[in-house]
């Protein structure tokens, strides 16, 4: 400190102290705010993760995180560990607490012992971290689900952990920006050293914003496993090890194979001049993923056509999409990729949809290349269901260069796969009736969005059928009138009326009432496709 400065405070005294005072007061209480201490958060129905702040880093001093988690109702809540690390031995000023209506756990810190698994008796929480001084310190990883899912793991979870060489767990949504590599890819498979929920949402198994059960294999290692970018987990090469896991898929991951010219199309397409000075066209029929030589281009190389260019793909007839590899232009003297995109689809005579997010409901935009060579892969959970797709770049470098390769597989009768099953009424999912036209499973290509013909054509046929039977009786009466017999015998009266209403107006509303019933009945076993929830 400098003599004046030192002078200065001298000769202020208490005054200068009790103004230092005033003015940090409302900074501590600024870092005592609720939430101040929370890091990664993710939560959806019925499971989720959460950290404190700067984990696995150290957490800050003087802070509070406080969150309420939630299942649905009717459901216990399952809350698991995956770390804890807070400096303190008494829990006076730095602890982990989990209070409900009825009960408390914790506080926790320090070196106790900690439950990895608690099983609550309510289906809401409220977590509380609170953080005093201290030098060192993680913090805590928490998951949760609700009792559907006992099998839930932490996002920590590597396949080395378990020595069974097949089983199911249930990963929680938020694993995929937790910190911890993964070596590997879909196709080959992850070295058991990787996380096991991140690796999932790498491959395409789960949505990390949904989070869901996987299946695992475990084999024998291979001697070095290759890494992409996937789903926007980036997988590592790896060396060596005893052991290798893959996932067990629904099998709709095959290649969609992109035929003649004809099936690929785009806004524009760029022209260069080699060395030689021939014109070279980057075609939108060069944009295979599995040809040799450069990709699709765009002609216009400016940053101002975002909404304008596209490459579309016809694949022919309606069929399930489950993801996408693209990759640049491949030419290491054209270093051209797109960045990110976005997904348009449409079937016969509709119009087009875009791909949204399951929980926010929002345009989804896809992290693509980061270089013009190395493919990237991404998954579409739930899966589009339709016949055309676009892809419409959002950002690029240099200029927008596509090889695509689209994976998934045919449409087949009784494809479970295809219907997405609504486990609450809390889903923020949309569900508009032009969508569902273009994407629900039936024979037909699409349904009409209007009234049903069923709703119609019964009252009319009713009111036909009245209107004979009406006019039957009323000749009858008249030729009986004719003979001398006002009215004819009780029997006789019966047998005709019967003849006239009986007959024509069951035999017409059973066929249309049985045509309604079964339809209505075959309606309510069809649940909507998801894709149809997402569309815009």
């Amino acid at each position: 400190v400098l003599p004046g400065a030192r002078a200065l405070a001298g000769a202020a005294g208490p005054g200068l102290l009790a103004l230092l005072l005033a003015v940090s007061a409302p900074l501590r209480l600024q870092a005592e705010e609720l939430g101040d201490g929370c890091g990664h958060l993710v939560t959806y129905q019925d499971s989720g993760t959460m950290t404190s702040k700067n984990y696995p880093g150290t957490y800050p001093n003087h802070t509070v995180c406080e969150r309420t988690i939630t299942v649905p109702k009717g459901k216990r809540l399952i809350l698991r560990l995956g770390d804890l690390d807070i400096e303190s031995q008494t829990c006076a000023s730095d602890y982990l607490l989990f209070t409900s209506s009825s009960d408390q756990y914790g506080p926790y810190c320090g070196s106790m012992t900690v439950p990895k698994e608690l099983l609550l008796n309510t289906s809401e929480v409220t977590v509380r971290f609170e953080s005093g001084s201290h030098i060192s310190g993680r913090g805590f990883l928490l998951t949760y689900a609700s009792s559907d899912h006992p099998d839930l793991i932490t996002c920590l979870e590597r396949a080395s952990h378990y020595l069974k060489t097949e089983y199911s767990k249930f990963c929680p949504a938020g694993c995929k920006d937790v910190a911890g590599d993964i070596s590997g890819n879909m196709v080959d498979g992850y070295r058991d050293t990787s996380l096991l929920c991140k690796a999932a949402i790498h491959a395409g198994i789960i949505a990390d914003e949904l989070g869901g059960q996987i299946s695992v294999l475990q084999h024998k290692g291979i001697s070095r496993y290759e890494g992409i970018l996937a789903n926007g987990v980036l997988s590592r090469d790896g060396s060596l090890s005893d052991k290798r896991f893959l996932f067990t898929s629904n099998g709709c991951s095959r290649s969609l194979s992109l035929e003649p010219d004809g099936q690929i199309r785009a806004s524009s397409s760029w022209q260069s001049v080699n060395e030689s000075g021939d014109q070279v066209h980057w075609s939108p029929g060069q944009a295979r993923l599995q040809d040799q030589g450069p990709s699709w281009a765009s002609g216009d190389s400016s940053n101002n056509h975002k909404p304008r260019e596209w490459l579309e793909i016809d694949l022919g007839e309606k069929k399930k999409i489950t993801g996408i590899r693209t990759t640049g232009s491949t030419q290491s003297n054209f270093n051209f990729y797109v960045k990110s995109f976005v997904m348009n689809f449409k079937n016969n005579n509709s119009k087009w949809k875009t791909y949204k997010g399951i929980v926010n409901n929002e345009e989804k935009v896809f992290q693509g290349n980061s270089n013009f060579r190395d493919p990237v892969q991404n998954n579409f959970i739930p899966p589009i269901v339709a016949r055309y797709v676009r892809v419409v770049p959002q950002t690029w470098h240099q200029r927008i260069a596509l090889k695509v390769e689209l994976i998934g597989c045919q449409i087949t009768q009784g494809n479970d796969s295809l219907v997405w099953r609504k486990t609450t009424q809390s889903t923020s999912v949309s569900t508009e009736k032009e969508d569902e036209t273009i994407t629900r499973p039936i024979p037909s290509e699409e349904m009409p969005t209007g009234m049903n013909i069923t709703t119609v054509a019964i009252p009319l046929v009713l009111l036909v059928a009245l209107l004979l039977a009406g006019m039957g009786i009323f000749a009858a009466f008249r030729k009986k009138k004719k003979k001398g017999s006002p009215y004819g015998s009780a029997e006789a009266q019966k047998t005709d009326c019967w003849k006239q209403i009986k007959y024509p107006f069951a035999r017409h509303q059973s066929a249309e009432f049985t045509i309604s019933y079964d339809n209505e009945k075959e309606m309510t076993q069809k649940l909507d496709l998801i894709t149809s929830d997402m569309a815009g």
